[in-house]
């Protein structure tokens, strides 16, 4: 009756310690490598945008300065989400 509760003990154990190698079975569908980069390329954006706002409270921007670089890089932002909607189908499903 021992080795049956050592094995058991044992199976949980090692499921529970293999559980984050898993990985998520759920995900049957490759993610697209062209969406990937325009998502990457959105967090880059937000990320060069939040910077900007730092640089203009810790006066490394005049306001000036900031609002053209923020129109700049808000309008790249735009078109890169218009790249990523474009990538995923969005819109082209409600007219079909």
């Amino acid at each position: 009756m021992e080795f049956i509760y050592f094995t058991l003990m044992l199976v949980a154990v090692a499921a529970f310690a293999s559980y984050p190698f898993w990985g998520d079975w759920r995900a049957t569908v490759a993610e697209d490598p062209a969406i990937a980069a325009l998502e990457a390329a959105r967090e880059a954006k937000y990320r060069e945008i939040r910077d900007a706002e730092i640089d203009l409270e810790t006066g490394k921007l005049t306001r000036e300065d900031y609002e053209r670089v923020n129109a700049e890089l808000r309008s790249d932002a735009v078109e890169i989400l218009r790249e990523l909607d474009e990538a995923r189908g969005v819109g082209q499903r409600e007219s079909g």
